[in-house]
């Protein structure tokens, strides 16, 4: 039986122990997914969050994106990610290079208690039947987009004028909102946690 979901407010330190009370939903892993828009802070969420469950693996949706194919990914994460992972077996991928826009240099996720995956669609239906929960950023997309900008500078504005497309694209389709058990506030000095839109509905992994 898992642990009741917050009804209020509640603080980041909180949300690592939670987090352990789940029942494992991909072998003998819990699937976390952190999803927003690009620029909401996920990567930086989910480097906190893995120190708080002492050095959980991150899976960057990143590395399994190309310019090509922004978002159809999931087979290769399913294949190079979950189906190791379901079988209790550490999961081994080559990582895309956004410069040599090339596959390259190999990484690891071993199936520790806790495996976050971040980024945008990380949240997405065909990964939701894998997961132990959901996160969700909230930003607005204008406010995570203009961040995301700003840090990655004016050398990236083509890219970020498709990227932007390309994510209105994939939410209008598949959202993920609708879907997180939990909404990640970004406040001065931390994170606050609110239950999400599908918080008080979910009493497991959701199913097909």
């Amino acid at each position: 039986m898992r642990a009741p979901l917050p009804h209020g407010p509640a603080s980041f330190d909180d949300l690592a122990p939670w987090l352990l009370t789940l029942p494992p939903s991909l072998g003998p892993v819990r699937l976390v997914a952190v999803d927003g828009h690009a620029g909401s802070g996920k990567s930086t969420f989910s480097g906190r969050l893995a120190a708080a469950l002492g050095g959980a693996p991150v899976l960057h949706l990143d590395d399994f994106a190309t310019h090509e194919e922004l978002f159809a990914w999931t087979d290769r994460l399913r294949e190079q990610v979950l189906v190791p992972l379901s079988r209790g077996e550490t999961a081994r991928f080559r990582a895309y290079d956004w410069v040599a826009r090339r596959f390259a240099g190999e990484r690891e996720a071993a199936p520790e208690p806790v495996v976050l995956v971040e980024g945008v669609g990380a949240g997405r239906r065909a990964l939701r039947p894998h997961l132990a929960c959901l996160l969700w950023m909230e930003l607005p997309p204008e406010h995570s987009w203009e961040r995301g900008q700003l840090r990655d500078g004016a050398e990236l504005s083509d890219f970020w004028d498709g990227w932007m497309r390309a994510e209105h694209k994939h939410f209008a389709a598949d959202p993920t909102r609708p879907y997180a058990e939990l909404l990640i506030l970004q406040r001065e000095g931390g994170y606050e946690v609110l239950p999400g839109p599908h918080g008080t509905a979910r009493t497991g992994p959701e199913r097909p």
